[in-house]
């Protein structure tokens, strides 16, 4: 009977003592890792619950104690500025993915993406223009520097509104607040967007590359938890599904 018991703790992973693990993730993960979390949690029968926002945000509650095991972040500089702090993990840090700026608009717009491009938002029917707040929004960084790259920031600083993560710059565009937005290739093909709009990608040369990590946390009392979900990360089922939401692959460091 005891040798049975041993059985099925070890093939349930234990779970009658498992408790749920809580994911700080940026914005742009907002369709993707739901998807990734039901794979993780059928395969496993481990529960994940997540929290989104923007990274510089989520970086700022784990400073001040908020109870993630797990930070996804947009921009690894800061899971690597947590390491720093003694706040998480060197050896769990892993840059899952690149993320891609696109220019969207929902599919009554007039505007000609494939001819205009990035000059579109120069149309005179483009009042407002979504983007992420760049104080703490990588997705917002990459934006102004692309506006930047093309000369016309000066031109269309007036009209930017700015979301609180990239995830509220889609809606404002979705919801026709915006007319334009510089939103997530992961929103712009995420089933809630994906038909009702239409997108032109940045070029990668106009804004910093997007290298998103995520790390363990130091203060997480459920480290192998943790550190399991990450090593997640690494099968072909997660990259897959990663790709598939317009995500590159970064060549792993080694």
């Amino acid at each position: 009977m005891r040798n049975l018991l041993a059985l099925l703790i070890l093939f349930t992973g234990g779970l009658a003592g498992a408790q749920e693990i809580t994911v700080g993730a940026a914005a742009d993960m907002s369709a993707a890792l739901p998807q990734l979390v039901v794979a993780y949690t059928k395969k496993t029968g481990q529960a994940v619950k997540v929290s989104f926002g923007s990274s510089g945000n989520l970086a700022n509650q784990i400073r001040n104690g908020a109870p993630f095991d797990v930070f996804f972040s947009a921009d690894e500089e800061y899971p690597q500025q947590l390491i720093a702090e003694g706040l998480a993990s060197q050896d769990t840090l892993y840059r899952y993915a690149i993320g891609h700026l696109v220019l969207w608009v929902r599919s009554d717009s007039p505007l000609d993406l494939s001819k205009l491009g990035m000059k579109a938002l120069l149309d005179p029917s483009v009042k407002k223009i979504a983007i992420a707040n760049p104080a703490h929004a990588p997705y917002g960084r990459a934006a102004e520097a692309a506006l930047r790259h093309f000369g016309i920031y000066d031109q269309v600083s007036s009209r930017l509104v700015l979301g609180e993560n990239v995830s509220q710059a889609a809606q404002f565009v979705e919801s026709g607040n915006a007319q334009a937005g510089l939103i997530a290739l992961s929103h712009a093909l995420a089933p809630a967007l994906k038909a009702k709009g239409r997108y032109w990608a940045v070029p990668l040369d106009a804004y910093p590359t997007l290298n998103q990590a995520a790390v363990a946390l130091s203060r997480s009392n459920q480290q192998d938890a943790a550190r399991r979900f990450l090593d997640f990360l690494h099968t072909p089922e997660a990259t897959s599904l990663l790709t598939s939401y317009g995500f590159s692959l970064p060549v792993e460091k080694h």
